[in-house]
């Protein structure tokens, strides 16, 4: 089974920053379809999106950008959530 999901990482802006969140999908040899990253005062939004990913990778790879230096707040969002509400 696979999922549509969208990340949204909160974190302080900070050199190395994009490389270590791409950490979590390269162990896992995922590739995200997008990456967008958007600078706010000292803080950095990134959001990385991925079609059809394993669905029972979603939580590991949340978890472990949750544990990534300098992220304060992660939140994923199913794209078919997404559409729902639209």
């Amino acid at each position: 089974m696979t999922a549509d999901v969208l990340f949204t990482v909160d974190a302080f802006a900070e050199p190395g920053l994009l490389p270590r969140l791409l950490q979590p999908f390269a162990k896992r040899d995922l590739t995200p379809d997008h990456m967008l990253a958007r600078r706010e005062g000292e803080m950095l939004r990134v959001e990385l999106g991925l079609h059809a990913m394993p669905a029972e990778m979603v939580h590991l790879v949340a978890g472990n950008l949750g544990q990534v230096v300098g992220v304060m707040r992660v939140t994923e969002t199913r794209r078919e959530a997404l559409r729902a509400a639209a």
